[in-house]
């Protein structure tokens, strides 16, 4: 079984790219922001973490983690995005070494983990290959404000907390361009899955 990490800054386009490799080469996708939300229900040791740090203003009526409210702290303060992280991310490396376990046994060709953080999380160590998924800010810009609605404050905080375009391509074994149209990114992806 072949383990791919896709990495790259929010806006870039991931989602689009999973769905293509699941749809065209039956590829087991893996989000660990998917598996974050899961070990941060209420009554998970991740919730009781993050409210004992927080505070409870950051949980909403129904109980659960407001994330709008939660996401304003850490967007807005590195040092509480650490803590959160911290909290959160060993949790989220544990459950996707399982996934792995798991897919190895149903004999999965291609598992695809996708995090923002798996340079940071040093997922190198897991993965047979790092793909950096690259835009560039103008794009990611018009995507976040057209297609989540996020405002021009909220993207300059979440662009401040990503890593650096360097850092990504330094860490990464390839780098697919996703700025043009999909129909370009998806040779790219072609032809790198020829190559594996």
């Amino acid at each position: 079984m072949k383990i791919i990490g896709i990495t790259g800054g929010v806006g870039a386009g991931k989602s689009e790219v999973l769905d293509y490799l699941n749809e065209k080469y039956g590829a087991t996708i893996c989000k660990a922001d998917e598996v974050a939300r899961k070990l941060e229900r209420k009554g998970t040791p991740c919730f009781d973490d993050i409210v004992d740090h927080f505070g409870e203003e950051i949980v909403d009526e129904k109980g659960e983690l407001d994330r709008d409210k939660l996401s304003e702290i850490v967007f807005s303060n590195s040092e509480e995005l650490k803590i959160l992280n911290k909290i959160v991310h060993p949790a989220v490396k544990e459950e996707v070494l399982k996934q792995i376990v798991r897919e190895q046994r149903r004999n999965t060709n291609l598992f695809i983990i996708e995090a923002a953080v798996l340079i940071e999380d040093h997922y190198e160590e897991i993965c047979d290959e790092m793909w950096y998924l690259y835009a560039e800010d103008a794009t990611r810009r018009s995507r976040l404000y057209y297609s989540r609605g996020y405002n021009e404050r909220k993207i300059d905080d979440i662009f401040a907390s990503q890593l650096p375009k360097e850092t990504y391509m330094e860490h990464c074994d390839r780098v697919i361009d996703n700025t043009g149209s999909f129909e370009e990114t998806t040779e790219q992806l072609d032809s790198i899955i020829r190559d594996l």
